[in-house]
């Protein structure tokens, strides 16, 4: 997902010339959200052209004559054809959401909510778990990068939509959920139990470590409200300990706002472009950090995994390719491209893919995720006897420089 401001309005083409649309205004998350626009009827005659609009009312007409349960909800058929015209599309990304899932859309967006503290996504056509939060209920239940979701309180998630499968998560702290998963390279699906809770994760944090505590570890769950702030402060107490290396953690990192990872960059970059939105039309919009860079020549490594997605690919990504750190553990998740939230006049809204973000160099992560430059695996016996060989690696290659 991803952030572009705009300034002029997105007009896009609907079936009905009465439902309202929307132009661009910056939210910093991966996602924009916009004012409503009315769409014109010329949009809707163009339309008329090319497909038998009548079709939808004569099948709009069946269904409310001749169906065999009644009443039946206009509301239901209305939001469902819409659902299934974004659905057309075969982009889990785009979704059409009504007014109730929008709403906790946006909930989960302004900072705490209550769940289990996962970030979910699809992967070869499989509901997947891309990043388990550290210190969550998901985290404590043992959950773990690229669990496959079959079913959701006995649900099947087969079809299922990612904000569906959100809403289905979610619930109010104390309630349980139970998923159904399936762990590679098991053959059988398991139920877990969850209870959820109040997901207030603290998104950065810091240590020394290795031989003498001279490499600075630090370590960033996801990109939050508090995530830039905290970094800067934890950077300064870091370089004040005048390490040998540093160890940016971002396993399990599902992203978050991408003004954050991109000014993050900065610290090793400066004013460098860090990463790149392409559009349907070609047209592109460099982004660019804030500020100058303060690590230096400072060695580093950065941790990551297929629990690494969006804003932590576009933050390894830069660094791999300005060569201004090693990328060392499995490859990420593959998350690269940028999401538009439309508001519309009746609380729902539309989330529409609109561009795809690429490296400094012009490398897609898109499906594709990020190829770290040393490849370090955690087996199932490394999980259970708690081992890290992906950290140790790291202290070894920086203990020599």
């Amino acid at each position: 997902m991803g952030i572009i401001k705009k300034q002029k309005a997105i007009i896009l083409i609907f079936v009905f010339s009465f439902i309202s649309f929307i132009i661009g205004v910056f939210l910093n998350k991966n996602f924009i959200i916009s004012p409503e626009i009315i769409i014109s009827n010329q949009s809707a005659d163009s339309i008329d052209k090319q497909f038998d609009v009548s079709l939808f009312k004569k099948v709009w007409t069946t269904i409310e004559e001749d169906y065999i349960e009644q009443p039946i909800s206009g509301e239901d058929l209305f939001y469902g054809s819409l659902q299934g015209l974004v659905n057309g599309l075969n982009d889990p990304y785009s979704v059409f959401l009504k007014p109730e899932l929008a709403k906790k859309f946006l909930e989960d967006v302004s900072g705490s909510f209550e769940g289990v503290g996962i970030e979910i996504g699809i992967k070869d056509d499989r509901l997947t778990i891309i990043a388990p939060l550290d210190y969550t209920p998901a985290f404590r239940a043992g959950l773990r990068s690229g669990d496959k979701i079959y079913a959701i309180d006995g649900k099947s998630t087969l079809g299922m939509g990612l904000d569906e499968a959100a809403h289905l998560i979610r619930g109010e702290k104390g309630t349980k959920v139970v998923l159904t998963i399936l762990r590679k390279p098991e053959k059988i699906t398991k139920d877990i139990e969850i209870i959820r809770d109040t997901i207030d994760v603290k998104s950065v944090s810091w240590e020394l470590k290795g031989k003498n505590d001279k490499i600075a570890y630090i370590k960033i769950t996801h990109f939050s409200d508090d995530t830039w702030p905290d970094f800067q402060n934890i950077a300064q107490v870091a370089l004040a300990s005048n390490p040998q290396g540093l160890i940016l953690d971002l396993r399990n990192n599902p992203g978050g706002y991408m003004d954050t990872a991109v000014n993050i960059a900065g610290y090793w970059l400066g004013r460098k472009v860090i990463v790149i939105a392409r559009d349907a039309n070609n047209q592109e919009k460099e982004y660019k950090p804030s500020g100058p860079k303060f690590f230096n020549d400072l060695p580093t490594i950065v941790l990551v995994n297929q629990g690494s997605a969006s804003a932590s690919e576009i933050l390894a990504g830069a660094l791999q390719d300005y060569q201004k750190a090693t990328v060392l553990g499995m490859k990420t998740f593959g998350k690269g491209s940028v999401q538009e939230l439309k508001n519309l006049a009746d609380g729902s809204a539309l989330k529409l893919t609109i561009a795809n973000w690429y490296t400094p160099l012009g490398r897609s992560f898109n499906k594709e995720g990020i190829t770290p430059d040393v490849e370090v695996e955690i087996t199932e016996e490394d999980y259970l006897e708690k081992k890290d060989p992906q950290l140790s690696r790291a202290l070894e290659i920086l203990s020599k420089q």
